[in-house]
């Protein structure tokens, strides 16, 4: 009697399987690159934060350069400079730097044959600004002038735009790469897609016959695809976390360099990643199912 039909232990097979051949390959695809994509948005996020910290450091200090003149000499032109500067509403301190920082900063650029010496070399004078309210270049020089030195003043700015424009590089070329590893995944469940509903044409014409909708049908994929794509941005956003966090240990606290540095709240970052890998792959899904069920 084992051969006879019992119908209350019949079930209907699923439209599509719960597990297919090709799920290991596409998981392995998708969790590359949610990978690569956290990646990417760790390093937009170190370089922002370097480039705040270089901006940070430049805006609160200011250079002068100080020549002497007559018969004064430099340390004296520079001491007096310094002298002046102190008294400058926002500025924190101003100190001469010694004659041997300054032939520290020449002397790569004239070689170390070269006898400094002999030749008219400037003074420097580092100026450490108020951070609320920091002098202006415009009023350093004025205070220099009222004094009667020959001196120019460097408040970093070209230093600054040039740090705020290459901030801005990295951060639009962070999310363009973001944009295209989302297009790319995107394309990948399309595929998936278009094989899984060639694979099942047959069903697809039955299910239109029985009444079903586009949007039913489609809504199968979607679902399917977006648990697929969850489930790889986990396991991409823990790869990516794991690294993330050995780089910041391997680096001494700094990240993967001082120029780069990581921190801890940024790996909060990648657990955006599954949500966000589910709903491309479920959009994905079911543009391309509509799509095809509509041209069967």
């Amino acid at each position: 009697m084992s051969d006879v039909f019992d119908p209350t232990r019949w079930k209907p097979a699923p439209f599509l399987p719960e597990a297919d051949a090709r799920d290991p390959a596409l998981i392995f695809v998708i969790a590359v690159l949610c990978f690569l994509a956290c990646l990417t948005a760790l390093g937009g996020l170190a370089g922002d934060r370097a480039a705040g910290g270089w901006t940070g450091q430049l805006v609160g200090e200011a250079t002068v350069i100080v020549r002497a003149r007559g018969g004064e000499s430099p340390d004296a032109a520079a001491a007096r400079a310094a002298e002046a500067l102190a008294g400058v509403s926002g500025v924190t301190e101003a100190r001469a730097l010694e004659r041997e920082k300054a032939y520290a900063l020449i002397r790569p650029w004239l070689g170390d044959g070269t006898d400094l010496d002999d030749l008219p070399v400037p003074r420097l004078v580092a100026v450490t600004l108020d951070r609320r309210a920091p002098a202006t270049a415009i009023t350093l020089d004025r205070a220099l002038k009222a004094q009667g030195l020959d001196a120019v003043v460097d408040d970093h700015s070209i230093w600054i735009k040039d740090i705020r424009r290459a901030a801005g590089v990295v951060r639009w070329t962070a999310i363009a790469i973001f944009v295209l590893i989302a297009g790319g995944a995107a394309a990948v469940v399309a595929f998936a897609t278009r094989a899984g509903l060639a694979a099942r044409r047959d069903v697809v014409e039955v299910l239109h016959l029985t009444g079903a909708e586009d949007s039913q049908i489609a809504s199968l994929f979607e679902l399917r695809f977006a648990r697929i794509a969850a489930v790889s941005g986990a396991l991409g956003a823990a790869a990516a976390g794991l690294l993330g966090a050995g780089l910041r240990l391997a680096g001494g606290g700094q990240g993967i360099t001082p120029a780069l540095p990581i921190a801890w709240i940024d790996l909060l970052a990648v657990l955006p990643c599954p949500i966000l890998a589910a709903l491309v792959a479920a959009v994905a899904a079911r543009l391309t199912a509509r799509r095809l069920i509509q041209g069967l």
